[in-house]
């Protein structure tokens, strides 16, 4: 069967669409299944057999039917080790073609589908990270300001530059997480790209009376900036998300065993916007500084060189506007076929409620372990400072620290790679790979606590110097990189964007106690404050966060169907299969029920409701009764052969009472509580005998 599977391409990936976690439809995601004659003509591949490829498909389960996670640990090993090298071998077998074909085209596909699809967030990272990198040049520039011993410029004013970017992040990412949950994910992405092009030109054009008129209006600039970047945490992640396959259709191949690789592929040109603003920043002071980078700097070169680096990317943030307005018409699609299924207009405030209830455990993983990533990551600019005074012998000229900062984000860049090659690998993946990241930022943090003279001594700062590259380099390589994904998987889709919004905001807040925090207490102490940050993210995340890697993401929203039905207890798929739960899940007893064989009886159940409310739509939208939905019929998952099992097994299909399903769509004449305590009478190879 899996072989009479072809795929379809027909078009590149929208630009500007981030891939989270699943990719942006670029044609390739659409499986083409064999009619109900190529399937009889099969040897061993009868009526009998006509659910396998839905039910059972040859990456997650055995010949047997085994699921990949059920089988001994040995056995598991070489299940999972021979799906990755066969996918591995036609991957580079596709690389070869590619590049016989045109040596080129290879770079061309990667800038298709990472670089593009990931230029939000490549803008995001310039457009902030800049501002702590153009500091140390207000500093040197304007001492009456920003130095120690300011006197022209109120000290709380100069301090609120970092506090209002980091509250106008979270004030965002709450704001339009609810608003992309209530209204809508389209005017989500429209007006944070309209927000963002606006605040870049405040940036670019700040002005003042005076020094102090200057900070105030630059500070509530990054404010204004800031809500529209907050707001592009859950709105792109959740709109990319539901636009891609899995999130209401046939998951693929490709999706389950690389949706990790997809979303840090896009997620990783973060640290190419910190990258190029660093590198704009160095040329710009080189051309303005008559190709100089020491002190001192008059203020004509400072202006300069930070409005333009202000400027280029307000050019690319325009384009953004246009594209989100005018290339993503369909942006609603998913949320709104969602909340329809549930009688649902407007915010589903009892989805909210019950994800609370449910899924608390996830909120205190995604969100208590992206609080204390941001304290690290805040700790690593501390670093920064310690090492690049002593190994430059405290060089007073900027563009030390610069060149420095590259070297660091170019070690960056590398833990983000590394992420994207082994998130999706099923023995190490997200969960450990966060496990791990955290756990070594500690180390690289507590070892020079409580030896810090030595480390920050001549004597130290090679070593010094190796664990402050470590440290960026795991934390990407962690936390970074994993907590944005998996906000992103485990959380259900009519309060996605506020779940993720939620702990994307509790994860600023850790920023926002480092930087006050570092203002009040001494270097030593700020060592033995911030390595325990990571010893509690380590154990958060063995607690509460549960392990998504491999699991087909439909099968999570297939759970929550049973959940907001009312029926949790009915649901024995794999989205609770123990390897998928947290610890704290599987002590509350949530995967008690997983149960295989009563689970592929309901799969078919729910397939069956699902077409039928297909079929009732597709009947309405002929008559003109039902304007809607006509996207649904696009790459139907379901081969001839089932779809003429369902209409030859579908009584009341025509006519009839017809009740609710857990997936919203009315089947047959029985009721729900039947339906839920009944008994599987037939297997796969039953059916249709």
């Amino acid at each position: 069967m899996a072989d009479l599977i072809r795929h379809h391409r027909h078009h590149d990936p929208y630009v500007g669409q981030i891939p989270v976690p699943h990719g942006p439809e670029t044609g390739d995601e659409h499986e083409h299944y064999p009619p109900r004659e190529k399937v009889a003509a099969n040897p061993g591949v009868g009526e009998g057999n006509i659910f396998a490829y839905l039910t059972h498909p040859d990456d997650c389960y055995t010949p047997e039917g085994v699921y990949w996670a059920d089988l001994p640990l040995r056995k598991r090993i070489t299940f999972v080790n021979k799906v990755q090298n066969e996918e591995a071998k036609k991957e580079l077998q596709s690389i070869g073609r590619m590049m016989k074909k045109d040596p080129l085209s290879p770079v061309s596909w990667y800038f298709r589908n990472a670089v593009l699809p990931g230029a939000g967030l490549g803008l995001e990272g310039y457009v902030l990270f800049s501002i702590g990198n153009l500091e140390p040049l207000f500093a040197a520039a304007w001492p009456q300001c920003w130095g120690k011993k300011a006197t022209e410029c109120s000290s709380n004013w100069v301090a609120s530059v970092t506090y209002l970017e980091v509250i106008g992040i979270m004030v965002g990412q709450l704001g339009i997480g609810v608003i992309g949950d209530w209204i809508g994910r389209r005017w989500g992405l429209i007006q944070d790209a309209a927000i963002m092009f606006v605040g870049l030109l405040m940036l670019t054009a700040s002005w003042g009376l005076n020094l102090n008129g200057w900070v105030i209006c630059y500070a509530w600039s990054l404010f204004f900036y800031g809500f529209g970047v907050g707001g592009e945490y859950p709105i792109t992640a959740t709109t990319s998300m539901e636009n891609a396959v899995t999130a209401g259709k046939l998951s693929t191949r490709e999706d389950r065993l690389h949706r990790g690789r997809k979303v840090t592929m896009a997620f990783l040109m973060q640290g190419w916007g910190q990258l190029i603003n660093q590198a704009v920043l160095i040329l710009l002071l080189l051309i303005f500084h008559h190709g100089s980078g020491d002190p001192p700097y008059n203020a004509t070169v400072v202006q300069w060189t930070f409005r333009v680096s202000f400027a280029l990317p307000a050019i690319g943030t325009l384009w953004l506007v246009y594209y989100r307005t005018y290339k993503m018409p369909h942006a609603n699609r998913q949320l709104a076929a969602t909340k329809k299924k549930a009688n649902v207009t407007g915010y589903d405030w009892e989805s909210l409620k019950m994800t609370g209830h449910h899924f608390g455990g996830r909120l205190i993983a995604a969100a208590g372990g992206w609080f204390c990533n941001d304290v690290f990551f805040y700790g690593n600019k501390l670093f920064q400072a310690q090492f690049i005074a002593v190994i430059s012998n405290h060089s007073s000229s900027v563009m030390v620290g610069w060149v420095w900062n590259l070297l660091n984000v170019i070690i960056s860049l590398i833990g983000y790679y590394c992420a994207s090659l082994l998130i999706d690998n099923k023995f190490y993946g997200r969960k450990m790979m966060q496990q791990v990241g955290f756990l070594m930022c500690f180390i690289m943090f507590v070892v020079p606590a409580f030896k810090f003279e030595y480390y920050t001594s001549p004597a130290g700062i090679k070593a010094f110097q190796a664990m402050y590259f470590l440290s960026s380099f795991f934390n990407q390589f962690g936390p970074n990189s994993v907590t944005f994904l998996v906000a992103g998987e485990i959380f259900p889709t009519p309060v996605r964007a506020s779940a993720h919004g939620f702990s994307a905001c509790i994860g600023k807040a850790g920023a926002l106690l480092a930087s006050v925090l570092y203002n009040y207490i001494d270097t030593q102490m700020k060592f033995y404050v911030v390595p325990w940050f990571g010893l509690a993210g380590m154990v958060l995340t063995w607690l509460f966060l549960p392990d998504t890697t491999g699991l087909d993401l439909k099968e999570q929203e297939r759970r929550w169907s049973y959940i907001r039905a009312g029926r949790e207890q009915d649901y024995h798929g794999i989205a609770i299969h123990p390897s998928h739960l947290s610890l704290w899940e599987r002590m509350r007893g949530i995967g008690k029920n997983y149960d295989p064989e009563l689970d592929l009886q309901q799969k078919i159940e729910d397939m069956r409701e699902e077409w039928a409310g297909k079929e009732r739509s597709r009947r309405d939208q002929e008559t003109g009764g039902d304007p809607t939905g006509t996207e649904d019929f696009e790459d139907d998952e379901f081969n001839d052969a089932v779809h003429n099992y369902f209409r030859s097994t579908e009584p009341t299909l025509e006519g009839g009472p017809q009740m609710q399903g857990a997936n919203g769509a009315g089947t047959s004449t029985e009721s729900n509580s039947e339906k839920g305590t009944r008994q599987p009478g037939l297997s796969v190879g039953d059916v249709g005998k």
